[in-house]
Protein backbone atom coordinates (compact mmCIF):
# COMPACT_ATOMS: atom_id res chain seq x y z
CA UNK A 1 0.00 0.00 0.00
CA UNK A 2 2.94 2.36 0.55
CA UNK A 3 3.57 2.37 -3.22
CA UNK A 4 -0.02 3.24 -4.08
CA UNK A 5 -0.14 6.22 -6.45
CA UNK A 6 -1.43 9.50 -5.05
CA UNK A 7 -3.21 10.12 -8.36
CA UNK A 8 -5.45 7.14 -7.57
CA UNK A 9 -6.47 8.29 -4.10
CA UNK A 10 -9.22 10.75 -5.03
CA UNK A 11 -7.52 13.89 -3.76
CA UNK A 12 -8.83 17.24 -5.06
CA UNK A 13 -7.44 17.70 -8.55
CA UNK A 14 -5.66 20.91 -7.67
CA UNK A 15 -3.58 19.40 -4.85
CA UNK A 16 -3.08 16.11 -6.74
CA UNK A 17 -1.58 18.03 -9.66
CA UNK A 18 0.82 19.84 -7.33
CA UNK A 19 1.99 16.51 -5.86
CA UNK A 20 2.64 15.21 -9.37
CA UNK A 21 4.45 18.37 -10.43
CA UNK A 22 6.80 18.07 -7.45
CA UNK A 23 7.45 14.37 -8.27
CA UNK A 24 5.75 13.19 -5.07
CA UNK A 25 3.97 10.27 -6.68
CA UNK A 26 3.31 7.59 -4.05
CA UNK A 27 1.97 7.44 -0.52
CA UNK A 28 5.47 6.59 0.69
CA UNK A 29 6.85 9.74 -0.93
CA UNK A 30 4.29 11.92 0.81
CA UNK A 31 4.29 10.26 4.23
CA UNK A 32 8.10 10.24 4.45
CA UNK A 33 8.04 14.05 4.71
CA UNK A 34 6.87 16.26 7.55
CA UNK A 35 3.94 18.62 7.13
CA UNK A 36 6.31 21.60 7.05
CA UNK A 37 8.47 19.96 4.36
CA UNK A 38 5.34 19.40 2.27
CA UNK A 39 4.23 23.01 2.81
CA UNK A 40 7.57 24.22 1.47
CA UNK A 41 7.70 21.80 -1.47
CA UNK A 42 4.08 22.20 -2.52
CA UNK A 43 3.80 25.89 -1.66
CA UNK A 44 0.40 25.45 -0.02
CA UNK A 45 -1.02 26.12 3.44
CA UNK A 46 -0.92 23.84 6.47
CA UNK A 47 -4.65 23.14 6.28
CA UNK A 48 -4.41 21.74 2.73
CA UNK A 49 -1.36 19.66 3.65
CA UNK A 50 -3.05 18.19 6.74
CA UNK A 51 -6.17 17.35 4.76
CA UNK A 52 -4.17 15.63 1.99
CA UNK A 53 -1.97 13.71 4.45
CA UNK A 54 -5.01 12.54 6.41
CA UNK A 55 -6.68 11.22 3.26
CA UNK A 56 -3.48 9.51 2.05
CA UNK A 57 -2.94 7.92 5.49
CA UNK A 58 -6.50 6.64 5.71
CA UNK A 59 -6.28 4.97 2.31
CA UNK A 60 -2.76 3.61 2.81
CA UNK A 61 -2.92 2.24 6.34
CA UNK A 62 -4.62 -1.13 6.88
CA UNK A 63 -7.86 -1.00 8.88
CA UNK A 64 -7.78 -1.74 12.60
CA UNK A 65 -9.07 -5.09 13.84
CA UNK A 66 -10.11 -5.93 17.36
CA UNK A 67 -8.87 -9.05 19.12
CA UNK A 68 -12.44 -10.37 18.98
CA UNK A 69 -12.70 -9.95 15.20
CA UNK A 70 -9.32 -11.66 14.72
CA UNK A 71 -10.43 -14.59 16.88
CA UNK A 72 -13.74 -14.93 15.02
CA UNK A 73 -11.94 -14.80 11.67
CA UNK A 74 -9.55 -17.55 12.73
CA UNK A 75 -12.31 -19.78 14.09
CA UNK A 76 -14.28 -19.44 10.86
CA UNK A 77 -11.34 -20.75 8.85
CA UNK A 78 -11.03 -24.27 10.22
CA UNK A 79 -8.16 -25.11 7.90
CA UNK A 80 -5.91 -22.35 9.18
CA UNK A 81 -6.95 -23.05 12.78
CA UNK A 82 -6.51 -26.83 12.48
CA UNK A 83 -4.73 -29.07 14.96
CA UNK A 84 -3.46 -32.62 15.16
CA UNK A 85 -4.86 -34.00 18.43
CA UNK A 86 -2.29 -35.86 20.51
CA UNK A 87 -5.00 -37.93 22.25
CA UNK A 88 -3.55 -36.70 25.54
CA UNK A 89 -6.66 -34.95 26.81
CA UNK A 90 -5.10 -32.47 29.21
CA UNK A 91 -2.37 -31.48 26.79
CA UNK A 92 -4.83 -31.08 23.89
CA UNK A 93 -7.03 -28.84 26.03
CA UNK A 94 -4.03 -26.72 27.02
CA UNK A 95 -3.01 -26.33 23.35
CA UNK A 96 -6.61 -25.65 22.25
CA UNK A 97 -6.83 -28.79 20.15
CA UNK A 98 -3.36 -30.28 19.87
CA UNK A 99 -0.32 -29.74 17.65
CA UNK A 100 -1.11 -26.64 15.54
CA UNK A 101 -0.98 -26.54 11.75
CA UNK A 102 1.41 -24.17 10.03
CA UNK A 103 4.01 -23.89 12.79
CA UNK A 104 6.92 -25.69 14.45
CA UNK A 105 6.38 -27.75 17.59
CA UNK A 106 9.47 -28.86 19.49
CA UNK A 107 9.91 -31.77 21.87
CA UNK A 108 13.02 -31.23 23.98
CA UNK A 109 14.41 -33.51 26.65
CA UNK A 110 17.20 -35.92 27.64
CA UNK A 111 17.81 -39.20 25.83
CA UNK A 112 15.36 -41.97 26.67
CA UNK A 113 12.69 -39.66 28.10
CA UNK A 114 10.07 -40.51 25.44
CA UNK A 115 10.48 -37.99 22.59
CA UNK A 116 10.62 -40.64 19.86
CA UNK A 117 7.69 -42.51 21.45
CA UNK A 118 5.68 -39.30 21.21
CA UNK A 119 6.69 -38.86 17.55
CA UNK A 120 5.69 -42.42 16.62
CA UNK A 121 2.23 -41.91 18.13
CA UNK A 122 1.80 -38.59 16.29
CA UNK A 123 2.79 -40.26 13.01
CA UNK A 124 0.08 -42.87 13.51
CA UNK A 125 -2.51 -40.24 14.41
CA UNK A 126 -1.81 -38.31 11.20
CA UNK A 127 -2.08 -41.51 9.12
CA UNK A 128 -5.34 -42.71 10.70
CA UNK A 129 -8.59 -42.33 8.72
CA UNK A 130 -10.64 -39.26 9.56
CA UNK A 131 -13.42 -41.58 10.78
CA UNK A 132 -11.12 -42.51 13.66
CA UNK A 133 -9.95 -38.97 14.41
CA UNK A 134 -6.86 -38.94 12.17
CA UNK A 135 -5.81 -36.77 9.25
CA UNK A 136 -5.97 -39.60 6.68
CA UNK A 137 -2.70 -38.58 5.11
CA UNK A 138 0.93 -39.46 4.68
CA UNK A 139 3.72 -38.64 7.09
CA UNK A 140 7.34 -37.81 6.32
CA UNK A 141 9.57 -38.96 9.15
CA UNK A 142 13.18 -37.73 8.89
CA UNK A 143 15.08 -40.14 11.13
CA UNK A 144 18.38 -38.35 11.72
CA UNK A 145 19.56 -40.61 14.55
CA UNK A 146 18.21 -43.95 13.21
CA UNK A 147 15.84 -44.36 16.18
CA UNK A 148 12.71 -45.09 14.15
CA UNK A 149 11.35 -48.58 14.89
CA UNK A 150 8.65 -50.00 12.65
CA UNK A 151 8.07 -52.80 15.19
CA UNK A 152 7.43 -50.27 17.97
CA UNK A 153 5.19 -48.29 15.61
CA UNK A 154 2.99 -51.33 14.98
CA UNK A 155 2.92 -52.14 18.69
CA UNK A 156 1.73 -48.65 19.58
CA UNK A 157 -0.89 -48.82 16.83
CA UNK A 158 -2.18 -52.26 17.88
CA UNK A 159 -2.46 -51.21 21.54
CA UNK A 160 -3.93 -47.76 20.86
CA UNK A 161 -6.23 -48.55 17.92
CA UNK A 162 -7.04 -52.29 18.05
CA UNK A 163 -10.26 -51.80 16.08
CA UNK A 164 -8.17 -50.70 13.08
CA UNK A 165 -4.90 -52.61 13.42
CA UNK A 166 -6.61 -55.97 13.95
CA UNK A 167 -8.32 -55.71 10.56
CA UNK A 168 -6.54 -57.65 7.86
CA UNK A 169 -3.99 -55.54 6.01
CA UNK A 170 -4.67 -52.34 7.97
CA UNK A 171 -1.41 -52.42 9.94
CA UNK A 172 0.53 -52.61 6.67
CA UNK A 173 -1.55 -49.83 5.15
CA UNK A 174 -1.04 -47.50 8.10
CA UNK A 175 2.70 -48.21 8.21
CA UNK A 176 2.88 -47.69 4.45
CA UNK A 177 1.65 -44.13 4.86
CA UNK A 178 4.69 -43.20 6.96
CA UNK A 179 7.67 -42.41 4.72
CA UNK A 180 11.02 -42.62 6.51
CA UNK A 181 14.11 -40.71 5.34
CA UNK A 182 17.52 -41.37 6.91
CA UNK A 183 20.03 -38.75 5.75
CA UNK A 184 23.61 -39.76 6.48
CA UNK A 185 25.10 -36.27 6.25
CA UNK A 186 24.17 -32.62 6.41
CA UNK A 187 24.20 -32.37 2.62
CA UNK A 188 21.85 -35.35 2.39
CA UNK A 189 19.58 -33.70 4.95
CA UNK A 190 19.52 -30.58 2.79
CA UNK A 191 18.55 -32.68 -0.23
CA UNK A 192 15.89 -34.41 1.88
CA UNK A 193 14.30 -31.07 2.73
CA UNK A 194 14.09 -30.17 -0.96
CA UNK A 195 12.42 -33.54 -1.65
CA UNK A 196 10.02 -32.97 1.23
CA UNK A 197 8.92 -29.64 -0.20
CA UNK A 198 8.05 -31.29 -3.51
CA UNK A 199 6.28 -34.16 -1.76
CA UNK A 200 4.11 -31.78 0.25
CA UNK A 201 2.96 -30.18 -3.00
CA UNK A 202 2.41 -33.43 -4.89
CA UNK A 203 1.12 -35.85 -2.21
CA UNK A 204 -1.21 -35.87 0.75
CA UNK A 205 1.46 -35.07 3.34
CA UNK A 206 -0.24 -34.16 6.62
CA UNK A 207 2.68 -34.22 9.07
CA UNK A 208 6.48 -33.83 9.02
CA UNK A 209 8.64 -35.12 11.86
CA UNK A 210 12.38 -34.49 12.27
CA UNK A 211 14.06 -36.62 14.95
CA UNK A 212 16.28 -34.86 15.85
CA UNK A 213 17.47 -31.40 14.86
CA UNK A 214 20.30 -31.43 17.41
CA UNK A 215 21.62 -34.63 15.85
CA UNK A 216 22.62 -32.55 12.84
CA UNK A 217 25.27 -30.87 14.97
CA UNK A 218 26.86 -34.13 16.06
CA UNK A 219 30.37 -35.06 15.03
CA UNK A 220 29.56 -37.05 11.89
CA UNK A 221 27.47 -34.20 10.50
CA UNK A 222 30.08 -31.56 11.34
CA UNK A 223 32.68 -33.59 9.43
CA UNK A 224 30.54 -33.54 6.30
CA UNK A 225 32.85 -31.60 3.97
CA UNK A 226 30.30 -31.71 1.15
CA UNK A 227 27.90 -29.44 2.99
CA UNK A 228 28.30 -25.93 1.54
CA UNK A 229 28.75 -22.96 3.83
CA UNK A 230 25.30 -21.55 3.03
CA UNK A 231 23.75 -24.77 4.28
CA UNK A 232 24.37 -23.91 7.91
CA UNK A 233 21.83 -25.01 10.49
CA UNK A 234 20.41 -21.49 10.47
CA UNK A 235 19.45 -21.93 6.84
CA UNK A 236 17.73 -25.22 7.62
CA UNK A 237 15.79 -23.70 10.51
CA UNK A 238 14.51 -20.88 8.30
CA UNK A 239 13.61 -23.34 5.54
CA UNK A 240 11.66 -25.62 7.90
CA UNK A 241 9.78 -22.71 9.47
CA UNK A 242 8.79 -21.30 6.07
CA UNK A 243 7.77 -24.79 4.91
CA UNK A 244 5.41 -25.12 7.87
CA UNK A 245 3.85 -21.73 7.20
CA UNK A 246 3.56 -22.34 3.46
CA UNK A 247 2.16 -25.88 3.60
CA UNK A 248 -0.15 -25.26 6.60
CA UNK A 249 0.71 -28.65 8.10
CA UNK A 250 2.21 -29.39 11.53
CA UNK A 251 5.96 -29.93 11.72
CA UNK A 252 7.29 -31.63 14.86
CA UNK A 253 10.98 -31.67 15.68
CA UNK A 254 12.91 -33.13 18.59
CA UNK A 255 15.83 -31.51 20.34
CA UNK A 256 18.39 -32.86 22.78
CA UNK A 257 19.79 -31.27 25.92
CA UNK A 258 23.21 -30.35 27.23
CA UNK A 259 24.53 -29.29 30.61
CA UNK A 260 24.87 -25.57 31.20
CA UNK A 261 28.28 -24.54 32.46
CA UNK A 262 28.84 -21.55 34.70
CA UNK A 263 30.47 -19.51 31.92
CA UNK A 264 27.44 -19.74 29.60
CA UNK A 265 26.13 -16.27 28.89
CA UNK A 266 22.43 -16.54 28.11
CA UNK A 267 19.44 -14.34 28.59
CA UNK A 268 16.93 -17.10 29.21
CA UNK A 269 17.38 -20.66 30.50
CA UNK A 270 16.51 -22.18 27.13
CA UNK A 271 18.74 -19.94 25.04
CA UNK A 272 22.06 -21.73 25.15
CA UNK A 273 24.61 -21.44 22.38
CA UNK A 274 25.36 -24.73 20.70
CA UNK A 275 29.04 -24.80 21.58
CA UNK A 276 29.11 -27.60 24.13
CA UNK A 277 28.84 -31.32 23.79
CA UNK A 278 25.34 -32.77 23.68
CA UNK A 279 24.90 -34.87 26.80
CA UNK A 280 23.34 -38.28 26.25
CA UNK A 281 24.54 -40.18 29.35
CA UNK A 282 22.07 -39.57 32.22
CA UNK A 283 24.83 -40.24 34.78
CA UNK A 284 26.70 -37.17 33.53
CA UNK A 285 23.74 -34.82 33.49
CA UNK A 286 23.68 -31.85 35.82
CA UNK A 287 20.52 -30.91 37.65
CA UNK A 288 20.14 -27.93 35.32
CA UNK A 289 20.04 -28.56 31.60
CA UNK A 290 19.32 -26.45 28.55
CA UNK A 291 18.16 -27.24 25.04
CA UNK A 292 21.04 -28.16 22.75
CA UNK A 293 20.22 -25.61 20.04
CA UNK A 294 20.57 -21.89 20.56
CA UNK A 295 18.63 -18.66 20.39
CA UNK A 296 17.91 -18.76 16.64
CA UNK A 297 16.15 -22.06 17.08
CA UNK A 298 14.35 -20.96 20.28
CA UNK A 299 12.73 -18.09 18.37
CA UNK A 300 11.75 -20.30 15.42
CA UNK A 301 9.52 -22.72 17.34
CA UNK A 302 5.95 -21.79 18.23
CA UNK A 303 5.31 -24.56 20.75
CA UNK A 304 8.00 -25.99 23.02
CA UNK A 305 7.17 -29.09 25.05
CA UNK A 306 9.80 -30.05 27.61
CA UNK A 307 9.97 -33.73 28.58
CA UNK A 308 11.85 -34.27 31.82
CA UNK A 309 12.24 -36.59 34.82
CA UNK A 310 12.24 -35.22 38.36
CA UNK A 311 12.49 -37.45 41.46
CA UNK A 312 11.57 -40.55 39.47
CA UNK A 313 8.50 -39.02 37.79
CA UNK A 314 8.32 -37.95 34.13
CA UNK A 315 6.63 -34.70 33.14
CA UNK A 316 5.57 -32.94 29.94
CA UNK A 317 5.78 -29.17 30.39
CA UNK A 318 4.24 -26.60 28.07
CA UNK A 319 7.26 -24.30 28.21
CA UNK A 320 6.40 -22.06 25.27
CA UNK A 321 3.00 -21.43 23.71
CA UNK A 322 1.15 -18.31 22.55
CA UNK A 323 -2.15 -19.69 23.87
CA UNK A 324 -1.42 -21.92 26.87
CA UNK A 325 -0.33 -21.13 30.42
CA UNK A 326 2.87 -22.85 31.62
CA UNK A 327 1.61 -26.27 32.69
CA UNK A 328 3.21 -29.58 33.68
CA UNK A 329 1.60 -33.01 33.21
CA UNK A 330 2.98 -36.24 34.76
CA UNK A 331 3.21 -39.08 32.24
CA UNK A 332 4.39 -42.64 31.73
CA UNK A 333 5.52 -44.57 28.66
CA UNK A 334 3.45 -47.72 28.09
CA UNK A 335 2.99 -50.25 25.31
CA UNK A 336 0.51 -47.82 23.72
CA UNK A 337 2.94 -44.89 23.84
CA UNK A 338 2.83 -41.88 26.16
CA UNK A 339 -0.06 -41.64 28.63
CA UNK A 340 -0.83 -38.82 31.06
CA UNK A 341 -1.35 -39.78 34.70
CA UNK A 342 -3.77 -36.88 35.09
CA UNK A 343 -5.46 -34.48 32.68
CA UNK A 344 -5.18 -31.64 35.17
CA UNK A 345 -1.95 -29.81 34.55
CA UNK A 346 -0.07 -28.08 37.34
CA UNK A 347 0.83 -24.46 36.67
CA UNK A 348 4.56 -23.84 36.84
CA UNK A 349 5.69 -20.36 37.82
CA UNK A 350 8.90 -18.48 37.16
CA UNK A 351 11.99 -19.76 35.33
CA UNK A 352 11.28 -23.34 36.43
CA UNK A 353 9.08 -23.84 33.36
CA UNK A 354 12.17 -23.59 31.13
CA UNK A 355 14.49 -25.70 33.28
CA UNK A 356 15.02 -29.34 32.28
CA UNK A 357 15.61 -32.06 34.86
CA UNK A 358 16.84 -35.63 34.50
CA UNK A 359 16.73 -37.09 37.98
CA UNK A 360 15.66 -40.66 38.57
CA UNK A 361 14.46 -41.22 35.01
Amino acid sequence: MANKLIAQMGLPKSIANIFAARNILTAKDALSLTEFDLMELLDVGLGEVNSAVAQISEITCPPYQSALSLMEERVQNEYLAGHLPTRLKGLDEALCGGIPFGSLTELVGPAGIGKTQFCLKLALLAALPTTHGGLNGRVIYIDVESKFSSRRLIEIGAKSFPEIFHLEGMAQEMAGRILVLRPASLSEFTESLQQVKLSVLQHQIKLIIIDSMAGLNSGEYERDVKAPRQHSLGWHISFIKSLAEFSRIPIVVTNQVRSQSSDDVVQYPFQGENKHEIVKDPERLNSHLVAALGIHWAHAVTIRLVLEADSGQRFIKVAKSPISPPLAFPFVVTSSGISLLTDDGTEVKGPEINSIHCQGQ
